[in-house]
């Protein structure tokens, strides 16, 4: 139990330690966890703890995450998949195998040896690629579409490739324990024929769909009148964990049955509690199976031959890369997706380690190979996180830079100008428009003046921050500027340049936050809409309403609750230095607290109403001077 106790301990407090680390940095959770298991790898040496068996238990998240990627995969959208699945997946593990088997045939390796490394390096790493571009936000991109139609199509040809390395055994080759294969005690096709595998193999798969859709809702609905989350947990686990049993006692994958029993369930009503339930396990296992990874690294073989093995890591990674590019081309994978789809699979995978493992006892691969193709699975997999960076950092912003393009001429000229043409502005333009006035739109995005003039939207390209450009626009006959572009530093520039040099334009400001509101403020706008207080009000005001409260009162809270804080905003407005820390200025901090017990925290609902009382009618002229800030937007 203590010798349980201890390695739990080790490998959470290495990955607590270590992951948030290289997030911070950059470098992504995986590689942080690559580098918590070599740093625990010598006290798991002194300890004398068998790391690959830890491996294998730790492989299971990897079938999870499967599941839960079957369970975001519904099978319409699979069936739309099959193209690429089949063509750009199928053309990735040949095209891969043929290059590295020729190269390695002719350095005068055995043919079979050099089939069965081909294959084991065509597999890429479905755990690291996937982990990273859904936490970079890339699956949904057309790279990260095609990265996971090679990456299922692997998981599916580890089916075959199981079958095919046996029949790649060296002449006279045997197994030690009279023929028993690794892992043959739990398979029930063993001693089947051909067709009775196949049959078996049919009826295991029909079972699962089968299961999953027939099954599943009745035995989670009987769970759930239990109102006990841990049973359900209990039984998620239990059927992700069956189905891979299943899978493996007919010679199949498990990571292929959970992601299909996952594609099964997309639509049922049970989906996001399944979700929920496995997802912090699946974390867990991964995490944990990449910290073995980094603890299995045989330094001294490494240091022994570290040209040799950097040399041959980085000529498997260019040669994946130079496929998978080809393919992009093929397969019309254009712009910064296409260096995503090569630079992002150009790693050799988990599946190696087994694929290695059962070689090795096939008798296809001899033992002094299976250690250093060990490796260099290993360091590919380490270099992986490095790539993403360069595509992040580099290789991205340069098909992502704004297009260079001479600015429009502009006609006709409106008497309100509207700079930019996003979803904030948008909505300016289009109540302008349909109360019919004319408005001249300046936009910086080529591509969104694109798809603008697509719906026949009149808008012009330029940088409203430039003078001259204003100018052109008919900004001294204007009588309306909104200025309703996201870059906090520009929208500042254009606000200070037209109150300074054309006093007579109304400009109202769009403003991100409450301190982008004083910047505003001190340029010399007095109307400025803060970007999300409306609609933060407008939440306000329903949660009221569902509370009990009464729409008109709700609406007269709601009423007050804003001119109390408009007040609040002028009063702050006026004490704020731009070079000094919000929380460092003294009598800023002191008119906030004040401000916040006054209009907030102390006061009666009854003194909110009181602030109300003009109820629906238009601002008189005797409003205070607070209404000179209006950020009710």
């Amino acid at each position: 139990m203590s010798d349980f106790l201890i390695l739990a301990f080790l490998f959470l407090a290495a990955g607590v330690a270590a992951v948030p680390l290289a997030s911070l940095a950059g470098l992504g959770s995986v590689l942080g966890y690559l580098i918590a298991g070599i740093a625990l790898s010598p006290v798991l040496t002194l300890l004398e703890v068998d790391v690959v068996s830890i491996q294998h238990f730790a492989e299971f998240g990897v079938v999870m995450m499967l599941f839960l990627v079957g369970l975001e995969l519904e099978p319409k959208r699979l069936w739309a998949l099959r193209n690429r699945l089949m063509g750009l997946g199928g053309l990735q593990v040949a095209g891969t195998t043929a290059l590295i088997f020729g190269v390695l045939v002719l350095f005068g390796m055995d043919m079979r040896m050099a089939l069965a490394i081909g294959l084991i390096l065509a597999m890429s790493s479905t755990a690291i690629v996937l982990q990273t571009l859904n936490e970079k936000g890339l699956m949904r991109g057309d790279g990260g579409q095609a990265s996971f139609s090679v990456l299922l199509f692997q998981d599916i040809a580890v089916i075959p490739i199981l079958a095919l390395i046996p029949l790649l055994a060296m002449p006279g080759a045997h197994h030690p324990h009279g023929g028993e294969e690794h892992g043959a005690s739990l398979s029930i096709v063993a001693d089947m024929a051909g067709w009775q595998v196949a049959l078996v193999t049919a009826g295991a798969i029909a079972l699962v769909v089968a299961g999953g859709m027939f099954l599943t809702r009745p035995v989670f609905r009987y769970i759930a009148h239990a109102r006990l989350r841990e049973i359900f947990v209990a039984t998620a686990l239990a059927f992700v964990v069956g189905i891979a049993l299943l899978m493996t006692m007919v010679g199949l994958s498990p990571a292929l049955g959970t992601f299909l029993a996952g594609v099964v369930l997309a639509n049922s009503e049970y989906r996001h509690e399944l979700e929920s339930d496995i997802d912090p396990f699946r974390g867990l296992l991964l995490g944990l199976f990449f910290m073995t990874v980094g603890a299995a690294i045989n330094f001294g073989l490494l240091w022994d031959e570290l040209f040799f093995i950097l040399g041959a890591t980085v000529a498997v990674m260019v040669a994946k890369a130079a496929v998978l590019m080809a393919l992009a081309m093929v397969f019309r994978v254009r712009g910064a997706d296409k260096y995503l789809f090569g630079l992002g699979l150009a790693q050799a995978g988990e599946f190696g380690f087994v694929l290695t493992s059962f070689a090795v006892s096939s008798f296809v691969l001899p033992d002094d190979i299976a250690p250093r193709l060990t490796l260099i699975i290993t360091l590919s997999m380490m270099l992986t996180p490095g790539l993403f960076i360069l595509y992040d950092r580099v290789i991205q912003p340069r098909f992502h830079r704004p297009v260079e393009r001479d600015a429009d001429e502009i006609t006709p000229k409106g008497l309100a100008i509207i700079a930019g043409h996003g979803r904030f502005g948008g909505i300016v333009n289009r109540m302008l428009l349909a109360a019919g006035y004319q408005t001249t739109v300046l936009d910086h995005s080529a591509a969104q003046l694109d798809m603008l003039r697509t719906y026949g939207v009149q808008a012009f390209f330029g940088d409203a921050s430039r003078p001259d450009l204003l100018h052109a626009a008919g900004i001294a006959e204007a009588k309306l500027l909104v200025v309703a572009i996201d870059d906090k530093d520009q929208a500042e520039a254009i606000v200070h340049h037209v109150h300074q040099t054309y006093p007579h334009v109304h400009i109202i400001a769009r403003a991100m936050d409450r301190r982008h509101v004083y910047r505003l403020y001190s340029a010399g706008c007095r109307d400025i809409i803060r970007d999300t207080f409306d609609s933060s009000v407008r939440t306000g005001r329903s949660a009221l309403e569902a509370l009990g409260m009464h729409p008109f009162q709700a609406e007269r809270t709601a009423r007050a609750f804003v001119s109390a804080d408009r007040h609040a905003l002028y009063e702050l407005a006026q004490l704020w230095k731009p070079d000094v820390p919000d929380t460092q200025n003294e009598a800023y901090v002191k008119m906030a607290r004040t401000l916040m017990t006054d209009t907030v925290l102390g006061a009666p609902m009854g003194a909110y109403h009181e602030r109300s009382t003009r109820g629906w009618t238009p601002p008189t002229p005797d409003d205070t001077k607070a209404d000179a800030v209006r950020s009710d937007g």
